[in-house]
């Protein structure tokens, strides 16, 4: 099995196919690298694309203590898949955790992202409601512990961001669902303590967000409560972003909406490498 290897030694499991311009997609906490299918096929037609499983997802690593999965270990990672394929940039298509990571990785390290898709972004990131969430997340990750990932993943799939993927497609809920059951608990309790409870809200850094220059696409579902807000304050403070709204739609966009989120996605990234996205003022862009 492929793996690539991080700086602190974690084993990072990784598919590719494809050939052309490189996209890495950075999955969700209750994901994993197969979550990225539909995309997989997609866009391997004309890209070389590399789906992974981050360290606390098998069969990546599962690391023993919840002081390795801090955000900046869940971006630097990308970086790792990336150098372990001797690929220097790529695009960046992420997913709830992927997308933070991937904002991430555009503020530390530009050069290496050619442009980046954030979807379901920003859960959490409410300053007045911060303290509520960190806590919240250290409960879930108790139980991650003391009930194990099935009883776990009852709960989560029952969520209001996760509805709509029910009413949609009941059998791909169920599924997908079913593979959150099968996770690792220690891993999922891991991230949920480091990542998802430790990360800095996206409020907290208005300035760094604004100086990032890397073409975004901003994606929410409109049924996905936690994400609304954050959303519009990257499509503010990123320069180079645009944003889209999917009607009647949830958390799990890649899934829920697979042709329509592979379409958009394909659109972006075909008007970035043509080098016509960017800049706010569309008469900058009449000399190209």
């Amino acid at each position: 099995m492929p793996h690539a290897v991080t700086s602190d030694h974690v084993r990072l499991y990784f598919e590719e196919a494809g050939a052309g311009t490189p996209i890495i997609f950075l999955h969700e906490f209750a994901a994993d690298h197969t979550n990225w299918e539909p995309q997989m096929r997609y866009f391997s037609r004309g890209h070389r694309c590399i789906a992974y499983s981050a360290r606390g997802y098998t069969p990546s690593d599962v690391p023993p203590s919840a002081e390795s999965y801090t955000y900046k270990h869940f971006y630097t990672d990308a970086f790792a898949v990336l150098d372990h394929l001797n690929i220097p940039k790529a695009h960046f298509v992420g997913l709830s955790m992927g997308s933070y990571s991937s904002l991430h990785a555009a503020m530390h390290a530009p050069e290496r992202v050619m442009s980046m898709t954030l979807a379901g972004v920003g859960s959490g990131s409410s300053l007045e409601n911060l303290e509520a969430f960190r806590k919240t997340c250290r409960e879930t990750a108790e139980q991650f512990e003391k009930l194990g990932s099935v009883e776990v993943a009852k709960v989560t799939r029952e969520a209001p961001g996760r509805i709509p993927f029910l009413v949609k497609d009941p059998r791909g809920h169920a599924d997908f669902y079913a593979a959150l059951a099968r996770h690792d608990a220690k891993g999922s309790a891991n991230t949920m303590r480091g990542f998802q409870g430790g990360r800095p809200s996206l409020y907290t850094m208005p300035d760094a967000i604004k100086r990032v220059a890397t073409p975004a696409l901003i994606i929410c579902g409109d049924e996905d409560d936690a994400c609304v807000e954050p959303s519009l304050f990257l499509k503010q403070h990123l320069p180079a972003s645009g944003l889209t709204f999917f009607p009647k739609s949830g958390h799990v966009l890649n899934l829920e909406e697979p042709a329509l989120f592979s379409e958009m996605v394909a659109r972006f990234i075909a008007l970035v490498e043509a080098g016509r996205w960017g800049a706010r003022d569309p008469r900058s862009m009449l000399a190209h």
